[in-house]
C-alpha cells in the first residue's frame, strides 16, 4: 500500500535505499522508539541526553515555555538523537502554542469571521515562524473539523466554522503559512470532531454521520487536502460507526472502535478509500477516549495494527514501550507492520526537510532569537479589526458613550484558569481599564461577595440609581476535559443574570463561545469576538463606542437554529 515514490513523499531511489538500510541497522528498541511521540521533557527535571539514548523517540511535543529554554532543550535533543526527531506543538492560534513570548494571533474562528484566506496564511506564518525560531518543525494544526454542533465543548472557536468550503479555503492558506517556515502541517482530528456534544478527552466521542453525509463533508475536506499533498494526519479517539459498518457489514456493535484503534477506519477508510499515503499520529493517548475502550496493553498494539504510525504521549513510558515490545516479540504486531510505520516516519522526515540521508538535521536553529513581535502584533490588530462580529442590536443601543451612559456595571463570566490547556486570556482588568479610558465610571460585579440586598430586594429604580448601562463579558473558554461551555449562572437565584435587561440597556460580549444566545436569548445586543486577546478587546471597545464599524461575518449560526434567539 505504501509508495514512497508518490505524494506526499516523492522520494528518490537513493532516499528509499537509505530508509531500507536504516531499518536493517536499527535495533528493536530503536524501532519501538521511532513509533512514539513523547511528552516534551524539561531539562530541570530530566537528563535529556540520557532520556534520548534510552527511549530513542521519533517525535517530541512541547507545551508553552520560555523561548530560550525551549531552544536549548530542543538543540540538546536533536544533537543527541541518532535520527533527528519531529518537534511539535499545538500551533492552533499563534506562536503562543509553544512560546510564552509568542503571539496569540487569534483562534481559527476569528480568522474565519474575516472570510479572508490572507488571515489564515498569517495564522500559519506567524505560528510557524515563531516556533521554528526554537527548533520546532511540526504543527499539530490545521484543525480541519466542522463545527456542526453548538453544544460541542471542545471544538467551537478552534474550528474555521460550519461551512466546509470556508474550512478548505482557510486550511489551504494556513498550510501555506506553515510551509513557508518549513513547519510540517498535521491535519486533525480524523475522522472528524464537531458532531458529538461530548469531548474525546473524556469519552470516545462519535461522529454519527452516515457514510454519504460524511464523505460529502469531512471526507471532501480530507480528499481535498490529500490531493494537495498533505503529509500527516492526526487520528482522534472518535468513532465513525457508519463507515465501520460499511467496510465490515457483519461487525457487532461491541466491536466498533474509535479511529485510534480501528483498522477499518485507518487502513480501510483513510488509506484505501481516501488514498492517503502519508503518516498518521494518534491524538494524545492519556485521553479517556483512548484509555476507556481497551486495556492499555491491548490498545497500544491495536493502534499500530490499525495502520497508525506514531503514538502520541504515554502514561508510564516504560510500560507503554514494554506493551509494544512484547506485542512484537509475541507476533501480535508483525515486524513488517513496524517497518512500514518506520518507512512512513523516515520518509516524512526526508520529504519534509527535517533530515538528510546522512542522518543530519537540516533545520537551522538561530543562535539569536528574532520573534518579529512588532510585525506580528500589527497583523494581530488587523485580524481583530476584521473579525469582531455584531450578531444583533435589537434595541439600537450601539454606539455607547460616557455622556449618554456615564455609569457602567461590568459583569464578567468565566475568566478562569480551570480546564485543560486554555489560551490564558484574562479579560476583566483589561475591559475595566479600557472602559474607564473612554470616560465611563465602571463598577465591577463581585461574584464572590454578593450584595444580598441588591440580589434579593432591589428593583429597577434601585439599579438605575447605580448604573446606566450593563456590559456583560463572557470569557468561557473552549478547553479540554470539560463537559460544557455554556453559561453557568450563580446558582443562588441566578444572582449574576441580567434580569433587568428589558429596562436597563445591556450589552453582551462573548470573547470565546459564539453560541451564548442559547442561554440568554432575550438580550438586545450580542457581540462575538472569538478570541480573548488584548487586540480583540481593543477592537471591541472601539466598535461599541462607534470609533470603528463591525466587519466580522459569523462563520457559524450564532442563533443556534432557535426562534427566540433572533427576537
Amino acid at each position: 500500500m505504501l509508495d514512497l515514490t508518490k505524494t506526499p513523499y516523492n522520494l528518490s531511489t537513493e532516499q528509499i535505499e537509505y530508509i531500507n538500510n536504516q531499518i536493517n541497522k536499527m535495533t528493536l528498541p530503536e524501532k519501538i522508539g521511532q513509533l512514539f511521540f513523547v511528552i516534551g521533557q524539561d531539562e530541570n527535571t530530566v537528563d535529556l541526553k540520557q532520556f534520548v539514548n534510552k527511549y530513542h523517540p521519533g517525535g517530541i511535543m512541547y507545551r508553552p515555555d520560555s523561548a530560550e529554554k525551549l531552544k536549548r532543550e530542543i538543540k540538546t535533543i536533536q544533537k543527541e538523537s541518532k535520527i533527528p526527531v519531529f518537534v511539535a506543538a499545538n500551533l492552533e492560534a499563534g506562536g503562543n502554542g509553544l512560546l510564552n513570548e509568542g503571539t496569540w494571533f487569534g483562534r481559527p474562528m476569528s480568522v474565519a469571521a474575516t472570510d479572508d484566506p490572507k488571515q489564515a496564511y498569517n495564522l500559519g506564518d506567524i505560528s510557524g515562524y515563531e516556533a521554528a525560531q526554537v527548533g520546532d518543525n511540526m504543527s499539530f494544526s490545521p484543525i480541519v473539523d466542522i463545527d456542526n454542533n453548538f453544544r460541542n465543548p471542545i471544538m467551537n472557536v478552534r474550528t474555521f466554522g460550519s461551512d466546509k468550503y470556508r474550512v478548505m479555503r482557510m486550511v489551504d492558506s494556513e498550510v501555506e503559512g506553515l510551509k513557508h517556515n518549513k513547519v510540517i502541517p498535521v491535519a486533525k482530528h480524523f475522522p472528524g470532531d464537531g458532531v458529538d456534544e461530548r469531548d474525546q478527552h473524556l469519552v470516545s466521542s462519535v461522529n454519527s454521520l452516515g457514510t454519504d453525509e460524511w464523505m460529502n463533508s469531512y471526507g471532501q475536506i480530507y480528499r481535498h487536502l490529500i490531493k494537495r499533498g498533505l503529509p500527516a494526519v492526526m487520528i482522534a479517539h472518535i468513532m465513525q460507526p457508519a463507515w465501520e459498518r460499511k467496510l465490515d457489514p457483519g461487525i457487532e456493535d461491541k466491536d466498533l472502535r474509535a479511529a485510534s484503534t480501528s483498522k477499518l477506519l485507518i487502513d480501510g477508510l483513510l488509506h484505501r478509500e481516501l488514498k492517503f499515503n502519508g503518516m498518521t499520529i494518534t491524538d494524545a493517548t492519556p485521553m479517556l477516549g483512548y484509555t476507556s475502550i481497551l486495556p492499555r496493553e491491548q490498545a497500544i498494539p491495536a493502534t499500530i495494527n490499525a495502520g497508525i504510525d506514531m503514538i502520541l504521549f504515554n502514561k508510564n513510558i516504560d510500560e507503554d514501550y514494554k506493551f509494544l515490545t512484547d506485542a512484537v516479540n509475541d507476533g501480535v504486531v508483525s515486524m513488517e507492520r513496524v517497518d512500514e510505520a518506520i518507512r512512513r516516519i523516515l520518509g516524512t522526515k526526508l520529504a519534509q526537510g527535517v533530515m538528510n540521508t546522512d542522518n543530519q538535521l537540516i533545520q537551522e536553529i538561530p543562535e539569536k532569537l528574532d520573534l518579529q513581535l512588532e510585525d506580528h502584533k500589527a497583523r494581530t490588530v488587523d485580524l481583530a479589526k476584521h473579525a469582531v462580529t455584531l450578531v444583533k442590536d435589537r434595541d439600537k443601543i450601539l454606539p455607547v458613550n460616557s455622556k449618554k451612559y456615564p455609569r457602567v456595571r461590568l459583569v464578567v463570566l468565566g475568566d478562569s484558569d480551570d480546564g485543560g490547556f486554555k489560551e490564558g486570556g484574562h479579560v476583566t482588568s483589561l475591559f475595566k481599564k479600557e472602559l474607564e479610558a473612554q470616560g465611563f465610571k465602571v463598577s465591577l460585579f463581585d461574584r464572590k461577595n454578593l450584595d444580598f440586598h441588591e440580589v434579593f430586594e432591589e428593583g429597577i429604580q434601585d439599579l438605575k440609581d447605580k448604573f446606566d448601562l450593563a456590559i456583560y463579558v463572557a470569557n468561557i473558554e473552549t478547553a479540554s476535559n470539560q463537559t460544557t461551555t455554556r453559561i453557568d449562572w450563580i446558582h443562588l437565584m441566578a444572582a449574576d443574570a441580567p434580569w433587568y435587561m428589558r429596562s436597563i440597556p445591556t450589552l453582551f460580549i462573548s470573547m470565546c463561545n459564539p453560541y451564548h444566545l442559547f442561554d440568554i436569548p432575550d438580550i438586545s445586543t450580542m457581540i462575538n469576538a472569538y478570541t480573548g486577546n488584548p487586540e480583540s478587546i481593543d477592537a471591541v471597545i472601539r466598535k461599541i463606542t462607534g470609533q470603528e464599524e463591525f466587519l466580522g461575518k459569523s462563520p457559524v449560526d450564532p442563533f443556534c437554529n432557535r426562534l427566540d434567539t433572533r427576537l
